[in-house]
């Protein structure tokens, strides 16, 4: 029964890549996108193959690699924090990795500096996290609470240094609310080497972070360092988040739907709930960025205004449900 659930997840992740390639103002069909993509015979005139290759297509993978990195973000810090609530976005991870990305980009305003810096911001955010919320040990309501005020906090720091940005205020507003629009193959090779690299080193800690959900004692008498493995877990979290936050900005509540769901339909075990959740979380952020696209077409919507109008009404359900 989880093989066919998997299945359905791949199905699902194929099917979203194909609706986002072949929906837009210009309609190209599934045979086409085939056909171009494997060098069959196509009747896509240099039009339709422009759209196709250089606008659709890295939009589609930026898509799908951003789904698959804030999903996991979202899948370890639920499991460092033992907290289905914890997400990169509502924790504050990525308010600190877009503060300190935005501070490079005004002074250094090198592409290539934007996601060490992030990288660095999501850490300093999620270790202020954990010294506002410990005492006696780490609630997860603490967690929440002193991550709603770190993410206020880093988010009013990030509004102020937007306003110095006055001649790109729209290009702000959808960096602000996480947006895909004009994404091309610089940010698919700005974004895939962390994507894998924080892929492979999540694998990896699948079976441990299976351990550490039988509690800190049980897991340190099975041989775990479970200080240091939350902040290997922890680190990596905040890389696949701080590499996504860079190129497509804000992007809330992937990390907090998609492991939750994947976790509903697949169980718990981290092994078959890693690959799942990334999976899925390309699915549902290339499917939601080509309703948010076409929509209200010939006017684009953020994809994040659509993920927090999903989003919210399912952390609020989360929210009662724990308390």
């Amino acid at each position: 029964m989880r093989t066919l659930k998997f299945s359905i997840i791949c199905a699902a992740t194929v099917a979203g890549f194909f609706f986002s390639l072949t929906n837009g103002s210009v309609e190209i069909s599934s045979a086409q996108v085939l056909a171009d993509l494997f060098g069959g015979a196509t009747e896509l005139d240099e039009t339709k193959r422009q759209i196709l290759e250089n606008i659709r297509l890295p939009r589609t993978i930026v898509a799908m690699l951003v789904g698959v990195n804030l999903s996991l973000s979202g899948a370890i810090l639920q499991a460092v924090m033992k907290n289905p609530l914890a997400d990169p976005h509502i924790i504050g991870i990525s308010s600190g990795a877009g503060l300190f990305g935005i501070f490079a980009m005004m002074i250094a305003n090198d592409a290539l500096l934007v996601t060490p810096a992030a990288f660095v911001g999501a850490m300093l955010a999620a270790s202020l996290i954990y010294i506002l919320a410990w005492k006696d040990g780490i609630r997860p309501i603490r967690v929440i609470l002193a991550g709603v005020a770190v993410s206020a906090f880093l988010g009013a720091g990030i509004s102020a240094m937007l306003i110095f940005a006055g001649d790109k205020v729209h290009g702000a507003l959808m960096w602000m609310v996480g947006g895909l629009s004009a994404r091309s193959w610089q940010h698919v090779e700005l974004l895939l080497p962390y994507s894998i690299a924080g892929t492979l080193a999540t694998f990896l800690a699948a079976r441990h972070m299976n351990i550490l959900q039988l509690g800190d004692e049980v897991a340190t008498g099975l041989g775990l360092r479970v200080n240091l493995l939350r902040t290997l877990l922890t680190a990596t979290a905040a890389l696949l988040a701080a590499s996504a936050v860079c190129v497509v900005g804000l992007l809330g509540f992937v990390g907090l739907i998609v492991p939750h769901t994947a976790r509903l339909i697949l169980g718990s075990d981290y092994r078959i709930l890693l690959p799942g959740a990334a999976l899925l979380g390309a699915a549902v952020v290339t499917i939601s960025d080509t309703f948010a696209r076409t929509i209200f077409a010939p006017t684009e919507l953020p994809v994040g205004i659509l993920m927090a109008m999903l989003g919210a009404p399912f952390f609020l359900y989360l929210l009662r449900k724990e308390l």
